[in-house]
């Protein structure tokens, strides 16, 4: 479905990058610098950008740091969603979670079917809400990272994707701790 460009204004979002691998550098990221340009394109800021080995504890530290940053709206990360013994991204990322998101991983691997058939299998991609942000967590390729952008993200990071986004309900996803704060006392 076509963004709705007639009413509603464009959001940009801010939204953070996280390349995890044992050997890449910055200046041969080209899964994250594939993620880095589309998201320019698409209108939003990159709030940060870093790249961590296949850690578990170095992978959660630096999410946990973007996530609790109320100027990171997303977080997306590339690598470790394999199945060797040093992808670890899922293992490092769903603690966090506190909504998990089922169909991001459903649609990831519809897409990916098209393009690379019966070796999506060899996907983990996943995805929640953590501490009000959104969090995806995408393999390593470059081709990986441009289906999950191209395919799902770009049009679920825009509020005017109808008919429904990810954008539109950002501010609703901490009421739980609004509600919490706002009940009378028991007693």
């Amino acid at each position: 479905m076509m963004p709705d460009t007639s009413e509603t204004p464009f959001v940009p979002l801010s939204i953070a990058v996280l390349t995890i691998s044992d050997t890449r550098t910055q200046a041969d990221d080209r899964s994250g610098n594939t993620l880095v340009e589309r998201i320019a394109q698409a209108g939003h800021a990159l709030a940060a950008r870093a790249i961590v080995a296949d850690d578990i504890e170095a992978i959660r530290a630096q999410v946990s740091g973007w996530i609790a940053d109320a100027g990171v709206d997303v977080v997306i990360t590339t690598g470790g969603t394999g199945f060797t013994g040093r992808d670890v991204t899922p293992e490092a990322v769903e603690p966090l979670f506190e909504k998990r998101m089922e169909g991001f991983s459903t649609v990831f691997h519809m897409v990916s079917f098209g393009k690379i058939g019966t070796s999506t299998l060899q996907s983990r991609a996943t995805a929640g809400v953590a501490n009000s942000t959104y969090v995806f967590c995408l393999p390593g390729s470059p081709g990986a990272c441009r289906d999950g952008w191209d395919e799902i993200l770009v049009h679920q990071l825009d509020i005017r994707h109808k008919p429904c986004n990810f954008v539109e309900i950002l501010p609703r996803l901490d009421e739980h701790l609004k509600r919490g704060k706002l009940r009378a006392p028991v007693g």
